[in-house]
C-alpha cells in the first residue's frame, strides 16, 4: 500500500474518536463517544478517559443523591454488586468509588499550538458573523493557511509551519518522517483529541459537504497538517502517550457500573411493570369509538407532558411519530436565505421542498413589515459594529435603547405580550404560501423538487403503517415542535431533533398536504386504509417552551368550523394545565404557569428557558393505550405501534433502526454531558461566547464546546436535574419478531450486546410477560428484575441467568 492511502486509511481511523459536531444553529444531539460504540460501554468510557480526559460514569455523590432519593432500589442494587463479587454496604463502596486524581500541568508550547491553530480556524470556519473574511477562504482551510503563516508573528520563523509545503499531505509525511507507521493511528488519535470540538466540528462539514463547505472547503487532512507543523514549530512532541497506570479507575468503574445498572434497572421495572399491566389490560379493553380528533405528536419526551393533558380536556386521541413525519427533505421558506435539512442526521434528505406564495396580498403585508424589519436591523447593526459611528449611536440612542434592554431584564412578559402582538400583525409565511410537494419534474443538483405521486401516497401509507391507524377523526393534526427563546445560542438543542435541530412545522406541513390530496387518499383507501369521506388533515406546531400548539389551518371547510373552533378552546386549557406542570418542574409556582413560561421564552437574561429533554431515560414502542393512563414525568419517548397490523415486523424495523437510534443519540449526549459536563458539555452559559456562527467558546478562545450547557441538566452547581442513565427500550410486540429485526441488523444488536442501550420486549402473545434483552439475540425472563426466572416456556432464544 502507498504511503498516500496508508495516511489515509490512519487518519479515517483515528477520526472515529471523536465525535460528530454540528454547527450551534442547527445543533444535532449525538453520542460524543460514538466512534467506540463497536466496543462494550466499559471499555468505550476507559478508552476515552484516556484519551480525551473524561469521566465515563457518575461521580458517588450523584449515586448516594439517588439511593437516599429512592431512585435506586436496595435489593437490586445488592444483586448488581454481588454478581461483581463486592458484598460491602453502599455507602463503603461509594467512598471507595471516588479516585479523583491531580491534573498533569499544563504543556505550555502545546497550548501556544491550540491558540494558534483555533485563532485561525475560527477566522476560516466562520459562518457569516465576522465583519472582516479571512484572506483566500475559496482555496481551502489548508492553503489559506499557508498563504497567512508568514504574517502571524507568532508563529516561529524556522520548522515547518513557516514554509508549509505545497499539499498537506506533504506536510503530514514531513512532520510523521521520525516515527514508524505503526504509530500513525495513535498520533493522529491524540491530535484529533487535543481539541475535539474543532476536530468534530472539520470531520461533520465535510461529511455533510454543504454550502459552506462547496465555498470554503476543510479537510480532515489539511487540519492535522496544520496542527502538526504547528507543533512541530513550537517543539512538541507528537509522539503518542503510553497513558496512566488505570487499574485503581477500573476498580472504580467497576463499582460506579453495579450502581448504574442498578440505577437503570429501578426505573425500567417501573415502566415495564405498568406497560405489562396496561397490555393485559388491553386484552379486555372495549372498542373505542371514533375520536372528535387525533393528533401526531412528536416521539419527543416533552411531547408525552401535552399528550396526556391534551387527552384529558377532551375525547381526544394521540400518537407519537419521528417529528420529521417520515419525510426526508431540506426545506427553504419563502423568506430564508437558509436552506436546511428537515430530517434526522441518520438519513440524507432526499426531496427539495420550497415555499411558494399564493396570496399576493397577504404576501404584500408579510413583505412590508420585513423589508421595515430587516432595514431597521442592518442600520442598528451598521452602527453598532462601526467604529466611525458606534459611539454616536450610543449618545443618539442610548436612552430609548437603554429603556429596551431595561424591559427585556426587568418585565420580559410585557416584553413577550408586545412582541406576540406584533408578531399577529405580520402574517406568518404558513398563511399565503403554500409548499412545493407534487414533483415538478425539476432537480437542483440531483435532489428533485418535491415528490412523485407514487413517494407521496408511501410516506403516507408508512405513517399510518408505523403508527397502527385503523380509524381516523374527522380532524387528524400533525404537530410538529419548536422551542420559543430569546439570546440563547443552544436555541436550536430545543427545537426538533428529527429535524436536525430545527422546527418541525414544515414537515407537518407537508404530510398534511399529502394526506389531503385526493389522488393520494384513493390509493390509500386501496391499500386499506378506510379514510372517511369528511377526514380533514391538519398541520401544526407545539411550543415546546410555552406549551402552546399552533394549528396552520386556513384550508379548513367551513363545514369543519365547529370541530376546529372545539380543539382550539381544549388545547388552550391543555396549554394552561401542561405549563402549570413545566413551570412547577422548573421550580417557579404552577399556577402562572402560562406567565411563567412566556417569560421564560421573552427574557433574554433567561438561562433555562425549557428543559428540553432533560430527564429522558425510556422509549416505549407501542399503542397508546400502554401509556396513556400513566404520568410518565415526561422522561420517555413514545412512538405508536400496534404489532396486531404489523404481521411481517416492516413497522418495527423502520421504528427500531431509525427513532431507536436516534433517541439512543439524544440520550448519550445528555448522559456524558451530565456526567462530564468539562469535557462531554459546554459549561455555563453565562461565561460562553458565541464563535463564528458555529459553536461556543468558554471564555474567550480554546476548543468548541461540544455538549449540553450546565442549565439544561443541573439545577444547580452540585445538584443534577438530568438523571444520567442509558436508554430503556420497551417494545409490545411478539419477542421473536424482535428477534428477527436485530438479526437482520447486526449495527443494532451490536449496541445492544455493548451495553449502550437496554431493550424490554412485552410479549403479548405469552400472556404480557417481559424479556430482557441479555446478549447475542438472547432473552432473560423479567417478571422479577431482581432474580430472572427460570427459561420460560415457548420463549424463544431465551438464555438462563
Amino acid at each position: 500500500m502507498s504511503t498516500e492511502h496508508t495516511v489515509e486509511d490512519s487518519i479515517d481511523k483515528a477520526a472515529t474518536t471523536v465525535g460528530s459536531v454540528w454547527p450551534i444553529h442547527s445543533f444535532v444531539t449525538a453520542n460524543p463517544l460514538s466512534g467506540f460504540e463497536d466496543v462494550p460501554f466499559g471499555e468505550a468510557v476507559t478508552q476515552a478517559a484516556d484519551l480525551l480526559g473524561g469521566r465515563g460514569y457518575p461521580r458517588p455523590e450523584t449515586f448516594r443523591a439517588a439511593l437516599d432519593d429512592g431512585q435506586i432500589e436496595p435489593e437490586i442494587l445488592a444483586s448488581e454488586l454481588a454478581e461483581r463479587g463486592y458484598e460491602n454496604d453502599p455507602e463503603t463502596l461509594l467512598e471507595r468509588m471516588d479516585t479523583s486524581v491531580e491534573s498533569e500541568p499544563p504543556n505550555t508550547d502545546a497550548e501556544l499550538v491550540d491558540h494558534v491553530l483555533t485563532k485561525w480556524l475560527s477566522a476560516f470556519l466562520d459562518e457569516g458573523q465576522a465583519q472582516w473574511s479571512m484572506p483566500n477562504r475559496e482555496d481551502g482551510f489548508y492553503d489559506a493557511f499557508r498563504s497567512v503563516a508568514a504574517h502571524d508573528g507568532q508563529i516561529p520563523d524556522d520548522g515547518v509551519a513557516a514554509d508549509l509545503p505545497e499539499s498537506p499531505r506533504e506536510a503530514i509525511a514531513s512532520v510523521l518522517e521520525p516515527y514508524p507507521e505503526s504509530q500513525w493511528v495513535p498520533i493522529f488519535e491524540e491530535q484529533f483529541a487535543a481539541l475535539p470540538g474543532w476536530a468534530g466540528f472539520v470531520k461533520q462539514r465535510a461529511a455533510d459537504d454543504g454550502a459552506w463547505q462547496s465555498t470554503y472547503p476543510v479537510t480532515l487532512e489539511g487540519y492535522l497538517a496544520v496542527r502538526l507543523a504547528l507543533s512541530e514549530s513550537f517543539g512538541v512532541d507528537i509522539g503518542p502517550s503510553t497513558g496512566p497506570d488505570s487499574t485503581e479507575a477500573e476498580a472504580a468503574d467497576e463499582l460506579a457500573d453495579a450502581f448504574l445498572s442498578a440505577w437503570e434497572a429501578s426505573y425500567r421495572r417501573q415502566v415495564v411493570e405498568r406497560v405489562a399491566a396496561e397490555s393485559e389490560a388491553l386484552d379486555d379493553a372495549e372498542p373505542s369509538g371514533r375520536p372528535d380528533a387525533q393528533l401526531v405528536f412528536c416521539i419527543d419526551t416533552r411531547s408525552e407532558i401535552i399528550r396526556r393533558h391534551v387527552e384529558a380536556a377532551g375525547d381526544y386521541e394521540t400518537h407519537g411519530y419521528a417529528g420529521f413525519f417520515g419525510i426526508p427533505m431540506e426545506y427553504q421558506g419563502y423568506d430564508s436565505e437558509v436552506l436546511v435539512d428537515a430530517c434526522p442526521p441518520i438519513l440524507d434528505p432526499q426531496h427539495r421542498i420550497s415555499e411558494v406564495p399564493v396570496d399576493r396580498e397577504t404576501r404584500a403585508r408579510h413583505d412590508r413589515w420585513t423589508r421595515l424589519r430587516e432595514a431597521a436591523s442592518e442600520v442598528v447593526e451598521t452602527v453598532k459594529t462601526n467604529p466611525a459611528t458606534a459611539f454616536g449611536f450610543v449618545e443618539s440612542a442610548g436612552s430609548g435603547y437603554g429603556l429596551a434592554l431595561a424591559a427585556r431584564t426587568l418585565v420580559p412578559d410585557r416584553v413577550f405580550d408586545l412582541l406576540d402582538t406584533a408578531d399577529d400583525a405580520v402574517p406568518d409565511t404558513h398563511e399565503f404560501c403554500e409548499q412545493l410537494v407534487d414533483h415538478q419534474h425539476s432537480y437542483v443538483g440531483d435532489r428533485p423538487v418535491g415528490l412523485t405521486r407514487e413517494e407521496r401516497v408511501e410516506y403516507a401509507a408508512t405513517a399510518f403503517e408505523l403508527m397502527g391507524w385503523e380509524t381516523f377523526g374527522r380532524l387528524v393534526v400533525f404537530a410538529g415542535h419548536a422551542s420559543e427563546t430569546t439570546n440563547n445560542p443552544y436555541d436550536a438543542s430545543l427545537d426538533c431533533g428529527a429535524c436536525a435541530g430545527n422546527p418541525g412545522g414544515p414537515s407537518a406541513r407537508a404530510l398534511a398536504s399529502i394526506c389531503n390530496d385526493e389522488a393520494v387518499k384513493s390509493e390509500l383507501r386501496d391499500r386499506g386504509f378506510e379514510i372517511p369521506e369528511d377526514t380533514v388533515f391538519v398541520a401544526g406546531q407545539h411550543n415546546t417552551t410555552t406549551d402552546e400548539v399552533e394549528l396552520f389551518a386556513e384550508d379548513v371547510p367551513e363545514s369543519h368550523a365547529d370541530d376546529l373552533d372545539r380543539l382550539r378552546a381544549d388545547l388552550a386549557t391543555a396549554r394552561e394545565n401542561a405549563a402549570a406542570e413545566r413551570a412547577a418542574s422548573m421550580g417557579a409556582d404552577g399556577s402562572t404557569g402560562v406567565g411563567e413560561t412566556e417569560r421564560r421564552a421573552a427574557d433574554w437574561a433567561e438561562t433555562r428557558p425549557e428543559w428540553g429533554l432533560a430527564g429522558n431515560a425510556g422509549f416505549v414502542v407501542g399503542p397508546r393505550e400502554l401509556t396513556s393512563g400513566l404520568d410518565l414525568d415526561g422522561r420517555a419517548f413514545l412512538h405508536s405501534y400496534d404489532w396486531s397490523t404489523d404481521p411481517d415486523g416492516d413497522a418495527l424495523e423502520a421504528i427500531l433502526t431509525g427513532p431507536m437510534v436516534v433517541t439512543q443519540w439524544i440520550n448519550a449526549q445528555y448522559y456524558f454531558s451530565t456526567v462530564d459536563n468539562a469535557v462531554y458539555g459546554s459549561g455555563s452559559k453565562v461565561t460562553q461566547n458565541p464563535v463564528g456562527n458555529v459553536g461556543v467558546y468558554q471564555g474567550n478562545g480554546g476548543d468548541l464546546m461540544t455538549g449540553l450547557p450546565l442549565q439544561s441538566l443541573m439545577l444547580a452547581d452540585d445538584e443534577p436535574y438530568h438523571q444520567p442513565l442509558r436508554l430503556s427500550t420497551v417494545v409490545h410486540a411478539p419477542v421473536e419478531r424482535v428477534t428477527a429485526v436485530l438479526a437482520d441488523h447486526g449495527e443494532l444488536a451490536q449496541l445492544l450486546d455493548n451495553d449502550w442501550l437496554s431493550l424490554t420486549v412485552v410479549d403479548p402473545t405469552q400472556d404480557h410477560r417481559a424479556f430482557r434483552y441479555e446478549a447475542d439475540l438472547e432473552w432473560i425472563p423479567e417478571s422479577d428484575p431482581v432474580e430472572a426466572h427460570p427459561e420460560a416456556s415457548n420463549a424463544p432464544a431465551v438464555a438462563d441467568d
